[in-house]
């Protein structure tokens, strides 16, 4: 029997939701080619790879609701390894990222460039923890940008290095939500830095909101720029839509109304 017809194991599967969380379910094809190497170093076949990126696509609720449907044939494993994520995304996360280096011999950190340096590192720092940390936020910001198909979800700028994956709840404030990509928004450079600074939120219906610290001045292009944007609404990622708790969260605690 070939690997690719045996059962999927417990890693294999993780490696699997590793990528039904970073590329955009609308490029999870048979040509995609990190799922094709990625299928080489976890001994599966392309198709069935792919296949198993789709069981993941139909227990997301996102999916769901933009009437996008993934496949039928969802095993036990792939619902327990979905509820896994969910519950632990930090622990997860950097388990399936170490898999996927291990397999490839790759350093978790570099990605298989050149070797980090002590003086890479903050001092003082666990060298371990920070490692973790680096890694789990890449993966963070892959998964974020890629269910907004890698365009701000306030004015659709689609230019990589403009964008940012900002989380609604901080990175401080909740260990267990800081992974969790539905605490996430894909927004450009300026309106991330409003957002993390209380002058803009994103109400549970999904409305943007400019504080009044903005709004009844509109001195500046920056300020009208920023003010335009008041009552429209943000763009609804196709996966790992925002949970009420994080927008109520950030509205209460962030904003600056």
């Amino acid at each position: 029997m070939r690997a690719s017809d045996q059962k999927w194991t417990r890693e294999q599967t993780i490696v699997a939701f590793n990528l039904y969380s970073r590329i955009p379910f609308g490029k999870v094809a048979s040509h995609n080619q990190e799922i094709i190497a990625v299928a080489d170093l976890i001994g599966k076949s392309v198709n069935s790879l792919k296949m198993k990126i789709g069981n993941f696509g139909s227990l997301d609720p996102g999916l769901k609701k933009k009437g996008i449907t993934g496949l039928s044939n969802v095993s036990k494993l792939d619902r327990e390894i979905w509820n896994e994520f969910n519950q632990d995304w930090e622990g997860l996360t950097y388990f399936s990222e170490r898999i996927i280096a291990k397999s490839r011999n790759h350093n978790i950190i570099t990605n298989g460039n050149s070797e980090l340096t002590d003086g890479d590192f903050p001092e003082g720092v666990d060298k371990k923890s920070y490692i973790k940390a680096r890694v789990n936020q890449n993966f963070f910001r892959q998964a974020v940008l890629s269910a907004y198909n890698y365009k701000c979800c306030v004015t659709s700028i689609d230019i990589p290095e403009l964008l940012i994956a900002s989380h609604i709840i901080p990175w401080s404030k909740s260990k267990k939500e800081r992974m969790n990509p539905r605490n996430g928004l894909c927004l450009n450079a300026l309106h991330d830095r409003a957002f993390d600074q209380g002058l803009m939120t994103v109400t549970p219906d999904f409305k943007i909101k400019i504080s009044k610290k903005i709004l009844p001045n509109h001195n500046s292009l920056t300020d009208r720029w920023l003010a335009q944007f008041d009552g429209e609404r943000v763009a609804i990622p196709e996966r790992f839509v925002p949970t009420l708790d994080s927008l109520s969260y950030h509205n209460k605690n962030i904003f600056k109304g």
